[in-house]
């Protein structure tokens, strides 16, 4: 039986020591109920900039595991929640992006929301709290629904209002998933490395009756990262790099997801992909 009231905390990082400083400062200095307790398990995935002496430093009580510097965002938070398994048993698990700057209420943000799932279905689920991005001022990550029917990729973000929002897809900026989901489902799966890992870990809680939902308000500060542009990488074989990079287009992880819950959308995305890459001008013009 997990211990009640325990939280796991999983974080992974790489050279970007302020940010990883900053973000475990907002975690320390925001406001938590007394009757829980929290363990942060942090992957430094082959760090050259000094990050895991400095957190070791200043914040002593973080568990540091080192990673091969090949492990990506996924597989350092696999590593991370790896690590949090055979050390305890927990309630549930709070993701965070390291980049994430926590507003000092996020917590509260949670709890009433899981109160909310408890309250209305009886167990618990998976819960993102929506980040805002501090130059533009618009919402960057949080919650997204399927606006074209379960079974089409097309996705929308959710905007946060004052009550739960029920979702399909959720962003791990901050994110908590309970013990129920992890016991059913467990973790991220195997075949992603990197950035689509926590919208195929929601769909599929979401597909196994699981509530899926944005918080209320906003919990944190975090830069829109993912604009990225195709057309960038100015070479055919630089373009091929990025389409198949897990920090580009992560071609054979966004097809392996597509086929698992959209494969009727496997041949169009096939394709999509491809001209996106071959032709990025003409594509980037076709979508306007």
């Amino acid at each position: 039986m997990e211990n009640s009231n325990s939280i796991a905390v999983l974080l992974t990082c790489h050279n970007r020591k302020d940010k990883t400083l900053e973000c475990l400062s907002s975690f320390y200095e925001a406001t938590l109920p007394q009757n829980y307790t929290f363990k942060i398990f942090l992957v430094d995935d082959g760090s050259t900039d000094g990050t895991a002496q400095l957190v070791a430093k200043q914040f002593p009580n973080v568990t540091i595991v080192i990673g091969s510097g090949n492990l990506f965002w996924a597989g350092g938070m696999k590593l991370a929640f790896n690590e949090a398994v055979v050390t305890g048993e927990y309630e549930a698990y709070l993701l965070l992006n390291d980049d994430v700057i926590l507003q000092t209420h996020f917590f509260s943000l949670i709890l009433e929301t899981h109160q909310y799932c408890l309250d209305n279905f009886h167990k618990g689920g998976m819960y993102s709290v929506s980040t805002i991005d501090k130059i533009s001022k618009t919402i960057s990550y949080g919650g997204n629904i399927l606006n074209a029917g379960i079974d089409k990729p097309d996705f929308e973000l959710v905007l946060p209002t004052d009550n739960p929002q029920a979702c399909h897809l959720l962003n791990a900026n901050i994110l908590y998933v309970s013990q129920d989901v992890v016991n059913e489902i467990g973790f991220f799966d195997q075949k992603f490395t990197h950035g689509i890992a926590d919208y195929d870990y929601s769909l599929r809680a979401f597909k196994a009756h699981f509530p899926v939902y944005l918080t209320p308000g906003v919990g944190g500060f975090c830069e829109d990262d993912h604009g990225g542009n195709i057309s960038k990488a100015k070479t055919l074989k630089q373009r091929i790099a990025y389409l198949k990079s897990p920090l580009g287009l992560g071609y054979n992880e966004y097809l392996f997801y597509i086929k698992r819950h959209f494969p009727k959308h496997y041949f169009l995305a096939f394709v999509k992909l491809w001209l996106k890459t071959l032709f990025p001008n003409s594509y980037s013009y076709l979508k306007k």
